[in-house]
């Protein structure tokens, strides 16, 4: 329903959610109430279980001060920005800082030192929080003090939708009279899954119940879920996920207790306990690694001109393979061709993840060589993907050409490192040495040093010398020919084969945890392996994209993405910070934190002690915890979610969950919601409800990668969704102008 539809009184607009989107939402419609663009009344209700408006739980300014947001202050925003196309009118600067900005203006106000970042650091989420609360508090005094606009903030359950009419009816956990709506805006962000429908939850709270173990379903919020009881000195706790969330219960229960990390002379942090900490920490997972630390991200300081474009990763590409290997489906009204994404897509990601890694390697005009030399093969690639066996002869068809040029470069650059060949007598018409063997130095060794090392160049016994003595900084082998890019080096970075027992597995990680955080600290557009995963796992996202949305991929190729390949994308580009790496290596160290288990842990309760065994089948070994937390993020599942309101709507049929109908093989049903590309669900008998609006996790399934924090100076994703739904549900003066 429309403006224009509701005749008896103001727009009626429930919004049930208040995290950081809700201030997103309110940002915009107090720029349509400033700039008179609001056509009719409105009334606004906000309803928030947490009572944390503009924050939400997850960034509450109330919670621990250890965990980290997983963004740079560079790149949060409150308001939708010059960036952002057609995004109507603007609110003044001074009424949409971005965070760097908020932050600014707080320590020169405070002089508070929490306040005094610059754009590459990273904050502490309360302080996010902070920020978002009193941005989401001005937007609301803005609305209110515009005639005809009411706005209530409800600290409420919303249990479910009931129909009255054309309205809904927002029923709420309080029993108390319900706000009828004309319009429901969901933003209820990430939840977790009920553990009753989980078996291995089950069990496991069984044997908690009657033995002395104690299990912990959810790790957050941390500050009620891991008490002082449950994991305070005298216990052992096993934290099952060794991703951001196991990073944020790891520093709760270390650093959160009064524990202190201090720099050494060395710059490494070391850990001095509060004597309140667990007595060991067991982190573990199916893979057996943390998530990588983030890299320094060198294209803050120009985004337009440094975030990466893609030269094989393209939605050119993608359309070109649905006209070629597309398999036509029908779903949810639409029709689409199919890809498979290990056998059409993939491949493209490696291409460009080696065309990086190599192009970061040895400068651009050996890149410009890779792209003109793989052009044919890759076209042949586009033309009939289908005509290689599996998505790996694909691969290696498309790196062949890379490879080869690779090898005679690397050859070549070594000849001269190693004094065989001067620089000025290595020129090739057909091969860029000269500057691939400046560039090489300068990843390898940094600039300083390159440029000391290149004036020995033109006396090849002395430059092989000073190479020879000269050590990478980032620990980065100083011959060519041992830089290779390999996928399965990259996603297993600790070969199963390389180990034999825990103690050669914590030393390898260890070995992999100071490489990795070394390499993170080289930034994103200097380091090869960063610099490749940033570019086509983040600055290539919305390609990916293009090829997942609504049942873009074949079913059971969806459920191996979902499963598999997203895995790999969090590991790879959704890491945590330097900072928070470098102190969770510090309680490896200092023996706090065991990661002896390794990859593949399972998990059973242990009848004889009443502890949770967690055991590790490639390293031999076996932990026994009293408390097992789940740190792991839930997928959402309307049918499983803990929230009633998604089961109480799926069952009576006002939204309904999405499939992807197989062609010769399963569907595919993830979890996420049947919904429009304007957000809007269709109900059980196939009818749009145009009426509701859910943004955010409920919509993962028929879409991809929809959460994330507003970016700054970029016509982001998260904005462009509310300006969707905001065309959709109030028509401003001037879209009945253009009409």
């Amino acid at each position: 329903m429309t403006a224009e539809a509701s005749l008896d009184g103001p727009v009626r607009l429930a919004i049930v959610g208040a995290g950081p989107t809700c201030t997103y939402v309110l940002e915009r419609l107090a720029a349509l109430v400033t700039g008179k663009e609001l056509t009719a009344p409105l009334e606004i209700v906000v309803y928030d279980l947490s009572g944390e408006f503009g924050s939400g739980q997850v960034h509450s300014p109330r919670q621990t001060t250890t965990s980290y947001l997983n963004r740079i202050v560079g790149q949060v925003a409150f308001a939708a920005d010059e960036s952002v196309v057609d995004a109507g009118p603007l609110l003044p600067d001074v009424e949409r800082p971005t965070f760097l900005g908020w932050c600014r203006a707080k320590f020169a106000a405070t002089g508070d030192p929490v306040f005094d970042v610059v754009a590459e650091d990273w904050p502490k989420r309360y302080l996010h929080g902070l920020a978002l609360m009193e941005q989401f508090e001005r937007y609301v005094e803005m609305l209110r003090q515009a005639q005809d606009v009411t706005v209530t903030l409800r600290q409420a359950e919303v249990v479910d939708l009931e129909e009255r009419g054309d309205r809904f009816a927002v029923l709420t956990a309080d029993g108390e009279a319900p706000f009828e709506a004309d319009q429901v805006l969901m933003l209820t962000g990430h939840s977790t899954n009920k553990p009753e429908l989980d078996p291995r939850q089950v069990a496991w709270a069984r044997f908690a119940q009657e033995n002395r173990a104690c299990l912990v379903p959810s790790a957050y919020p941390l500050e009620t879920s891991l008490t002082a009881e449950r994991t305070g000195p005298g216990t052992s706790v096993g934290c099952m996920g060794m991703g951001l969330t196991g990073i944020d219960v790891i520093l709760y229960l270390t650093e959160g207790r009064g524990g202190v990390f201090e720099r050494d002379a060395d710059g490494r942090f070391v850990y001095r306990p509060g004597g309140a900490e667990p007595d060991s920490i067991v982190a573990f997972s199916k893979t057996g690694l943390f998530t990588f630390a983030r890299p320094f991200n060198e294209k803050e300081r120009d985004i337009a001109a440094l975030e990466y474009r893609g030269a094989f990763l393209t939605t050119r590409a993608v359309a070109e393979l649905r006209r070629t290997v597309g398999l036509p489906n029908s779903i949810s009204r639409m029709e689409q061709r199919q890809l498979d994404f290990e056998r059409h897509v993939f491949p493209l990601v490696l291409l460009e993840m080696a065309l990086v890694y190599y192009g970061t390697l040895y400068g651009t005009g050996f890149r410009e060589l890779v792209v003109q030399t793989v052009q044919p093969v890759y076209e042949k690639f586009l033309a009939n993907a289908d005509a290689y066996v599996t998505h790996r002869e694909a691969c290696d068809l498309l790196l062949a050409p890379v490879e080869r040029l690779v090898q005679e470069v690397a050859a070549e650059v070594d000849r001269v490192l190693a004094g065989e060949a001067s620089l000025s007598g290595v020129a090739r018409a057909d091969l860029p040495v000269g500057s691939a063997v400046e560039r090489f130095l300068t990843v390898v060794h940094g600039e300083e040093n390159a440029r000391r090392l290149l004036a020995e160049a033109d006396r090849p016994a002395e430059f092989a010398a000073a190479v020879a003595a000269s050590r990478s900084p980032w620990r980065h082998p100083s011959r060519a020919a041992l830089h290779r890019f390999s996928w399965d080096e990259t996603i297993t970075p600790i070969p199963r084969g390389s180990y034999h027992d825990a103690a050669e597995y914590e030393r390898a990680l260890l070995d992999f945890l100071d490489v990795d955080i070394r390499w993170a600290k080289q930034g994103n557009l200097r380091n090869p392996a960063k610099a490749a995963a940033d570019a086509a796992w983040r600055d290539l996202r919305g390609v990916v994209i293009e090829a997942v949305d609504f049942g873009g991929l074949r079913a059971s190729s969806h459920r191996v993405f979902l499963n598999v390949y997203t895995r790999h994308h969090n590991r790879l580009c959704q890491g945590a910070s330097c900072e928070a790496m470098e102190k969770v290596t510090a309680l490896i160290h200092a023996g706090l934190v065991d990661i002896s288990v390794g990859p593949g842990a399972e998990v059973e309760g242990d009848r004889e002690t009443g502890l949770f065994r967690i055991s590790g089948p490639f390293t031999g070994a076996e932990r026994r915890v009293d408390a097992l937390v789940d740190a792991r993020v839930h997928p959402f599942d309307a049918a499983r979610d803990i929230m009633a309101i998604y089961p109480n709507l799926l069952r009576r049929g006002v939204i309904r969950k999405w499939s992807n109908p197989g062609i010769g093989e399963p569907d595919f049903v993830p979890g996420g919601l049947d919904l429009t590309p304007e957000f809007h669900p269709f109900r059980a008998d196939g009818t749009v409800e145009r009426r509701i609006t859910f943004l955010g996790p409920p919509s993962e399934g028929v879409m991809y990668h929809q959460i994330g924090a507003l970016r700054p100076n970029k016509d982001h994703h998260v904005i462009r969704d509310i300006l969707c739904w905001i065309k959709g549900f109030m028509p401003t003066d001037s879209a009945v102008k253009a009409e």
